[in-house]
C-alpha cells in the first residue's frame, strides 16, 4: 500500500512540474521571438536563431541551434523563404515531431501577413535573390506585428491552454501599447511625406509603405548581388535628380558604398536595425520603431 501511495504521489508530482514548466520557444529571427516574449513573459523561455547584427538571409546555422530544437515546443519562422537556406536542414536534423509542420508546435508567422513585391513567376535566380512568396521583412510594419502577436497568442493558448487568459491578456496590453506609439510615430513623420530614400537591399518596403516614404532605388542592382561600380554610376544621377534625402542601411552592411553614394548626392546616411537587439538599447519591438523614426527624423532635420 505504502509503494502504491508512494508511486501516486511521484506521478502527481511530475505531473505537475511539466504542468507548471515553462514553454520552450524557439523563433527563427530576434524580432519574433522579442514578440514571443512579450506575449508569453515568465511563462515562456525563448531563443532567437539568427542574430540581430547578421542578415537573416545567411545565417550561421550552428549544431548547438539543433539540440535546442530538439527540446523545444514551439518554433516560430518568419516564412516567405527568408529561412530557406539554413532553418529546413537544421529542424530535419533536431528530430522534434513536436515542431513539424502542421504540428501545434509550429506556427509559421507570415501566413496572416499580405505580402509585398510578389515578383512575375517567370522570373528565375537570374534576377538576383528572388522570393517567390513575397518580400519576408514584413515584420518592418508594426500593424504586421501586431498580426504576428496575435498568431502567436493562439498557438500557445493551443499548447499552454491553462495559461490561455494570461496570454491574452498580454496581447491586449501588447496592442494597446503599439497602437499608440504607432499613432506617436506616424505623426513625426507626416512632416517627410512621400519622402524619396535609397536602401542597400529591398528591406524597407513595408517600413516605407506604413510610414508613407518612396523607396525609389536600391545600392544592389539585384535583390542580393552587391553593389557594382555600373549600377552605382547610374544610381547617383538618378538620386539627384530625383533629390533623394536618406540612404538607409542595416547594420551588417558594409559601409564604403554607401558612405560614397551619400556623399556624391548630399543624402544623409541611415543605419537602421531590423531586428530587436541590433543596437544597444533596442530590446523590444517597440523601441525598434522607437530608434529607427528618431533617427530619420533626426537626420532629415539635422
Amino acid at each position: 500500500m505504502k509503494i502504491k501511495l508512494c508511486l501516486c504521489t511521484l506521478a502527481i508530482i511530475s505531473w505537475a512540474s511539466v504542468a507548471h514548466a515553462k514553454v520552450n520557444i524557439v523563433a527563427s529571427t530576434p524580432e519574433i521571438g522579442a514578440l514571443a516574449q512579450e506575449i508569453g513573459k515568465d511563462k515562456v523561455e525563448v531563443l532567437s536563431i539568427a542574430k540581430p547584427t547578421e542578415d537573416p538571409h545567411f545565417v550561421d546555422a550552428k549544431p548547438g541551434f539543433i539540440v535546442k530544437l530538439n527540446k523545444a515546443d514551439m518554433l516560430i519562422e518568419a516564412g516567405m523563404q527568408l529561412e530557406i537556406g539554413w532553418l529546413p536542414n537544421l529542424v530535419l536534423s533536431a528530430r522534434n515531431p513536436r515542431i513539424l509542420v502542421g504540428k501545434a508546435g509550429y506556427l509559421l508567422a507570415s501566413n496572416a501577413i499580405s505580402p509585398l513585391e510578389i515578383p512575375d513567376p517567370s522570373m528565375d535566380r537570374s534576377m538576383g535573390d528572388v522570393h517567390p512568396m513575397g518580400n519576408p521583412h514584413y515584420m518592418l510594419d508594426p500593424l504586421n506585428g501586431k498580426i504576428v502577436a496575435t498568431r502567436i497568442c493562439e498557438q500557445l493558448c493551443q499548447i499552454d491552454a491553462a495559461n490561455g487568459n494570461y496570454y491574452k491578456e498580454n496581447l491586449v496590453d501588447f496592442t494597446k501599447r503599439l497602437e499608440t506609439k504607432l499613432s506617436e510615430w506616424q505623426k513625426m513623420l507626416e512632416p517627410f511625406r512621400g519622402l524619396k530614400v535609397v536602401s542597400y537591399h529591398k528591406t524597407f518596403s513595408y517600413f516605407a509603405k506604413r510610414f508613407n516614404l518612396n523607396v525609389v532605388g536600391t545600392l544592389e542592382p539585384k535583390p542580393g548581388i552587391p553593389p557594382s561600380p555600373t549600377h552605382i554610376n547610374n544610381l547617383i544621377p538618378m538620386m539627384n535628380n530625383e533629390g533623394v534625402k536618406l540612404v538607409i542601411i542595416e547594420p551588417f552592411r558594409e559601409r564604403k558604398t554607401p558612405e560614397f553614394v551619400a556623399s556624391h548626392t548630399g543624402a544623409k546616411l541611415v543605419i537602421l536595425p531590423i531586428m530587436v537587439w541590433g543596437i544597444k538599447g533596442v530590446d523590444d519591438y517597440i523601441a525598434l520603431f522607437d530608434y529607427n523614426i528618431h533617427q530619420i527624423v533626426s537626420a532629415l532635420r539635422g
